[in-house]
């Protein structure tokens, strides 16, 4: 049944904090780690699990999460979820070496991975059948503008105090939710108790977990070049063979596949891992083309980003009253997904001359896409799902999207270093003596140098030295432009898989509560 009034809306605050602790400690630690390296004198390499770890451990308990809340009472885990991250969270900041942090975060993300999908369907249960749009707006908030704002919030916390504090600062913000979770959120009855499915924890473990390592590791690694790359591929392909043939013969699965059936959740699978690519490539790519090429900082790029940010925010009611009204879902996910393509294309003809004012308009579309987007997607997945099969399509739902992510970057990274080898081969050609466009510009380099008082051995050094430097910059330039390109391309050509979704006249509601 319903929440009304203020305890629908306390309800509300409640779960979207929570979802956020999880959201924006996905990508707040990014920021912070040339610190944690130095203080806890670890390598580049061992940091680097610090954030793979938690992505890795949230991906597996995803699509768990509904079994769980379901043994335990959808209440208690939502509970129990906030109580652990919080926890963990104390602990993670005050770690003594790499070793604790690591496994620490790993509890922070397979407690986390609990947050997310809980949070979504008790939210999705609060809010009456008729304002689906609304509750889904509402979610999205956390989901769109958390990982956008993180590494703004990790970088200022650095600045204006120590690494430990993009941890701490969970403490009393999980207590609170904690608390209004115990005082104000209904318990939804418990499944009865069945055989535990042991053997689909495992193999869900092995499949998803080396999925994601590999995703977060691959490139670093230098792929199939590497033998536990090589071992975690294997492993993810045979693991998602047996799970699925495991959940579809044993009578009490940990993951229903059954919910398959609909097929509005089965195509919404497709939609949530092509916007999980937009959403965490855009963020990934963003922010190291800044700071890379045009010279911002870590703070000036999250000031960059929250336009944006506050256009998804602001958009997000006014998308759920369309859905609420009956405007199709379909057309406004086209829509978000046409206008994330623009923002890509404006920024693939960015020059190395770009400034503030040229990313500010692409940012902003890219804003009002995502609101487009996001509500609409998870609205038609989730629409025709009811109780039990709730929590499921959450955890799946959240899964794919977060999995969907991890490709785009994993696949941005390798075009990112491939297409630079290119263009740098490219670039080179034209590096010759018989171009007299390369002699006039390095005879200008190398007087601009004699006349601040070089010798003529020493300026001409500094000239080829100089003329490198250019040509790495616009190595660097297009390659990221080809990345954009890409990114925008995935979205047009993935338009077509919105309108394999049934068309409602008007959406009902995500849940029947118990």
């Amino acid at each position: 049944m319903a929440e009304t009034g203020f305890k629908k809306w306390i309800i509300t605050i409640t779960v979207i904090t929570a979802s956020l602790l999880e959201l924006i400690d996905t990508t707040i630690v990014n920021v912070a780690l040339p610190h944690i390296q130095g203080n806890l004198g670890a390598t580049l390499e061992d940091v680097a699990w610090v954030v793979t770890g938690y992505a890795v451990a949230n991906v597996i308990i995803l699509p768990m999460s509904g079994w769980l809340g379901g043994r335990f009472g959808r209440k208690n885990y939502f509970l129990a979820s906030i109580i652990v991250f919080t926890f963990v969270s104390f602990l993670c900041g005050n770690a003594q070496n790499m070793d604790e942090l690591i496994i620490f975060r790993i509890l922070q993300g397979l407690a986390g991975g609990g947050l997310i999908s809980t949070a979504q369907a008790i939210l999705l249960e609060t809010w009456p059948r008729e304002q689906i749009g609304t509750a889904t707006a509402l979610f999205g908030l956390g989901a769109v503008v958390g990982p956008t704002v993180g590494p703004t919030i990790g970088g200022w916390i650095v600045e204006q105090y120590a690494w430990p504090w993009i941890f701490y600062v969970n403490i009393p913000v999980g207590a609170l939710a904690a608390f209004c979770a115990y005082t104000f959120i209904r318990e939804t009855p418990k499944e009865e108790k069945r055989p535990v499915d042991w053997w689909g924890i495992l193999l869900l473990a092995i499949a998803v977990g080396s999925l994601q390592t590999v995703l977060e590791k691959g490139e670093s690694e230098d792929w199939f070049a590497t033998t536990y790359i090589v071992v975690l591929t294997v492993s993810a392909v045979l693991g998602t063979f047996l799970f699925i043939w495991r959940e579809m013969s044993t009578d009490h699965p940990i993951v229903n596949f059954s919910i398959l059936r609909h097929r509005s959740f089965a195509v919404g699978m497709f939609t949530s891992f092509v916007l999980g690519f937009g959403l965490y490539g855009s963020v990934f790519v963003f922010p190291v083309f800044c700071q890379t090429l045009l010279g911002f900082n870590a703070q000036q790029t999250g000031e960059l980003l929250f336009p944006g940010g506050l256009c998804t925010i602001v958009m997000m009611p006014f998308i759920g009253k369309m859905l609420n009204k009956g405007v199709p879902a379909q057309f406004m996910a086209a829509a978000g997904m046409f206008l994330f393509f623009v923002f890509t294309n404006m920024l693939s003809h960015s020059t190395l001359q770009t400034g503030e004012k040229d990313v500010l308009i692409p940012l902003l579309v890219r804003g009002v896409g995502m609101a487009l987007l996001f509500v609409p997607l998870t609205t038609l997945a989730m629409s025709d799902l009811k109780g039990p099969e709730l929590g499921q399509g959450s955890g799946l739902n959240n899964m794919m999207r977060q999995l969907g992510g991890s490709f785009g970057i994993a696949v941005l990274t390798t075009l990112i270093h491939t297409r630079q080898a290119y263009h740098r081969s490219h670039l080179l050609e034209n590096i010759t003596v018989l171009n007299p466009a390369l002699t006039e510009r390095l005879n200008m380099l190398t007087h601009r140098f004699m006349s601040s008082g070089k010798s003529v051995m020493d300026a001409t050094t500094m000239a080829y030295k100089a003329l490198e430097g250019q040509i790495t910059r616009q190595t660097l330039l297009l390659t990221y432009d080809d990345a954009y390109w890409l990114s925008g391309m995935v979205m047009v050509f993935s338009i077509p898989l919105i309108f394999l979704q049934p068309f409602k006249k008007k959406l009902k509601a995500v849940t029947d509560a118990h």
